[in-house]
């Protein structure tokens, strides 16, 4: 008994099974075509996709996730890059998935065996249960699980302390179990420590515990070991098992609610006094979605309006106060919700044109729109957050928001996304839960980022002290460095980092083995960021492998490090280990570094381009080398270029995009593998704004904040899902063109 009230004590207070029930076959095959799902578990959440592919957010302490690592996300993962996903759902610490081909998929928390690969080991990414290929349902409770195959059988596996299993045993199962010889399950839910489901009679059972009354059977306190009918009604058609208080809706639109109501979470108007067995709620026939949370619920009537009842302390209930009610609410205006799902304080919902919406308790990231903070009415996840700013590492890249969150994708061998892994990255992943990033910079394998504060965080390689934190150690998570609130740009090289202060001052660090940190020194790197010079009006800097260029407040261009193409401009090919002047013009007002070669514009718009020429990077339609800048074509309205390993883009005041040079992976764009040697138009498109040119891939946005990849992917660099180079311009994962779509398991 002293067990029994301890597990009861902590999953009242903590934790809650809010998996949703599910449709019968017939309905669901029906759906699919239209339709997919997201579930809300304890504290993260689970979704797919209309391609098939699962997302993941939320608290990851027991790799509940599925993304390999017990790191939480703060906004939706990809996991794994299998696109034949039909259906999840998130239990408290575990999740549970089915896929195309009617296997069965498990991973998190184990220690009950909830997972049903007969061990008591958790996982953090997806498992197969067993080699069955008939799962059609699935529902993953507090630590128990359950499941109907099409041949309509029920099985359960995990934690049957209180009987939850059913299988007429408290026995723990580490692997499905039949229950009973019936073939005809069509709806299962489970809840904390209780289960429900419905027969194709239309008949409701329950099981499991009952101090709370929860299973409907007129009683409390006594469990039930296999499932018990719960009145004469057939009619029952969805329902749904929360912590200790229940939900369903018969065929003829009604909602009906039992068990615990201490924050008036059945609706019946009354708050402390529980209902032992189904009891109407109001009068309305028009409910279609029901989802119990732990101590609130959620429903969507015919028309789309969205209601919501019950524990609201979080803002979880959304109607923008943190007031517990106890009749359903309508929440906002709108008539397009589709469906909803309840965590234990927090929910869910996707309207009809397919965007997903979130509210209430955030500590764990698990509204998922990339803070940790609550929110009280229900606001759009990754959707209306456009990118502002990109930048394509040496096989990684970088973005930030409009939200101010930082995303990173591609190779991660040395920690360069920053995401506590090295696990490499196919599609943008949130880095940590910051949401005040204004600038960010990839190098070849370490990345380095400003905040709205004016503080300088890096992460990644750091052999040579390019982190700037004063160690050769690595960081696979963004670091500070040092105390200074004033960092306002930039750039980071192969192995070095360059800064500039709100004060104008410029700083260097990491290998200078060519004199590229421009301290006057050569040979030796700097491991924290060291002031070059005392002139204090740098506005401008780029890194290039082994060069660096600056220009000043008075248009002055300036250059240092190892120059034997040319690329410094200074019309020799010797190395210069301070900043030296570059011809007399006081007009340039960009440049942009490449792995030998370098790329400037002036303020009449005229392209200038010196160095490295073998492939055309120069673009004056030659292959020769440059030690001196030249024009480049006659046109006067480049407005910004950015130099990659040997290629280079360029955009125009018209909106429109340019690239030249090394063309082997298809970083150019223009649909071919042909190098060109001078700028080639990309496209027709006339509204580009941000442009980032990568080692071979490239990054863009345009002026509608939509987010474009293209050339080498061999690392999931392009961020689209794939390892597959793209020979043009592609739209990068966005929720209007891929929708969450609505959950059809409930």
């Amino acid at each position: 008994m002293l067990k029994k009230l301890y597990f009861l004590i902590i999953f009242s207070v903590v934790l809650s099974a809010l998996s949703l029930s599910v449709l019968p076959s017939a309905q669901a095959e029906n759906e699919t075509a239209d339709h997919l799902i997201v579930s809300a578990g304890g504290l993260h959440n689970l979704g797919i996709q209309s391609d098939g592919t699962l997302w993941a957010w939320g608290d990851n302490g027991r790799g509940q996730l599925g993304d390999g690592t017990t790191i939480e996300r703060h906004a939706p993962v990809q996991i794994g890059s299998d696109n034949n996903w039909v259906t999840v759902s998130a239990g408290n610490f575990h999740s549970l998935g089915v896929k195309s081909d009617g296997t069965l998929w498990a991973w998190g928390n184990n220690e009950n065996g909830q997972l049903g690969d007969g061990t008591t080991d958790g996982k953090n990414a997806p498992v197969q249960i067993g080699s069955d290929t008939n799962w059609v349902m699935v529902s993953a409770g507090g630590s128990h699980s359950l499941g109907i195959k099409s041949d309509g059988t029920l099985w359960a596996w995990g934690y049957n302390f209180f009987g939850q299993l059913g299988d007429g045993t408290t026995d723990d199962r580490y692997t499905p179990v039949q229950i009973g010889a019936d073939n005809k399950w069509v709806t299962i839910s489970a809840g904390v420590i209780y289960s429900l489901g419905v027969k194709s009679d239309g008949t409701l059972w329950a099981w499991g515990s009952n101090y709370y009354g929860q299973l409907g059977d007129g009683t409390q306190g006594t469990d039930r070991h296999a499932p018990v009918p719960i009145g004469a009604d057939s009619n029952w058609v969805k329902v749904s098992a929360g912590e200790s208080h229940s939900l369903a809706l018969q065929s003829d639109g009604t909602l009906w609610a039992w068990g615990y109501n201490v924050h008036g979470q059945l609706g019946d108007g009354t708050q402390g006094i529980g209902r032992l067995a189904p009891f109407q709620i109001g009068l309305d026939h028009k409910w279609i979605k029901v989802s119990a949370g732990s101590l609130h619920s959620l429903a969507v009537q015919s028309d789309g309006t969205l209601w919501a009842w019950g524990c609201n302390s979080c803002g979880q209930l959304g109607d923008g106060t943190t007031d517990d009610r106890y009749a359903p609410v309508k929440i906002g205006s709108g008539n397009n919700w589709v469906t909803v799902s309840a965590g234990i304080l927090h929910s869910l919902g996707i309207k009809s044109d397919g965007t997903l919406w979130a509210w209430g308790y955030n500590n764990y990231g698990q509204l998922g729109d990339g803070t940790t903070t609550e929110r009280h009415a229900p606001v759009p996840i990754a959707s209306d957050y456009k990118w502002l700013t990109v930048s394509a590492g040496g096989l990684h890249s970088l973005g930030v928001k409009s939200n101010g969150t930082l995303w990173a994708w591609g190779l991660n061998s040395d920690g360069q996304l920053g995401d506590g892994t090295i696990i490499e990255r196919h599609t943008p992943v949130p880095i940590r839960s910051d949401s005040n990033y204004v600038t960010v910079a990839g190098g070849a394998h370490h990345s380095l980022g400003v905040k709205s504060d004016g503080t300088l965080w890096a992460w990644g390689y750091n052999v040579n002290g390019q982190l700037g934190d004063g160690t050769t150690t690595e960081s696979y998570l963004p670091a500070q460095i040092g105390s200074d609130s004033n960092w306002v740009k930039v750039s980071v090289g192969a192995f070095h980092s360059l800064g500039i202060k709100s004060d104008g001052t410029l700083w260097a660090w990491g290998l200078n083995s060519n004199g590229q940190i421009g301290d006057g020194t050569q040979g030796t790197d700097r491991h924290a960021p060291v002031k070059i010079g005392s002139d204090t009006n740098w506005v401008k800097v780029s890194a290039g492998a082994y060069h660096s260029l600056g220009i000043k407040s008075d248009g002055t261009l300036w250059a240092w490090g190892y120059n034997g193409y040319g690329q410094l401009g200074d019309g020799s090919t010797d190395d210069k280990n301070a900043p030296v002047k570059i011809g007399a013009d006081n007009k340039w007002i960009t440049v942009s570094a490449g792995a030998e070669h370098s790329l400037g514009i002036k303020s009449d718009g005229t392209l200038w381009a010196w160095g490295y020429n073998f492939y055309g990077q120069i673009g004056d339609g030659t292959t020769d080398d440059k030690n001196a800048p030249v024009k480049i074509g006659a046109d006067s309205n480049w407005v910004t270029v950015s130099a990659g390993e040997f290629h280079n883009l360029g955009a125009k005041s018209d909106g429109t995009l340019w690239a030249w040079g090394y063309n082997g992976e298809g970083q150019l764009g223009d649909g071919t593998k042909t190098n060109r040697h001078a700028p080639v138009p990309i496209g027709s498109d006339n509204n580009w704004v941000t442009i980032s040119a990568g080692g071979y891939h490239n990054l863009g946005i345009k002026s509608d904040g939509t987010f474009w990849a293209w050339g080498y992917n061999v690392n999931g660099q392009l961020g689209d899902g794939t390892t597959t180079g793209r020979l043009e311009p592609v739209q990068l994962f966005s929720p209007k063109a891929m929708p969450w779509l609505f959950l059809l398991l409930e």
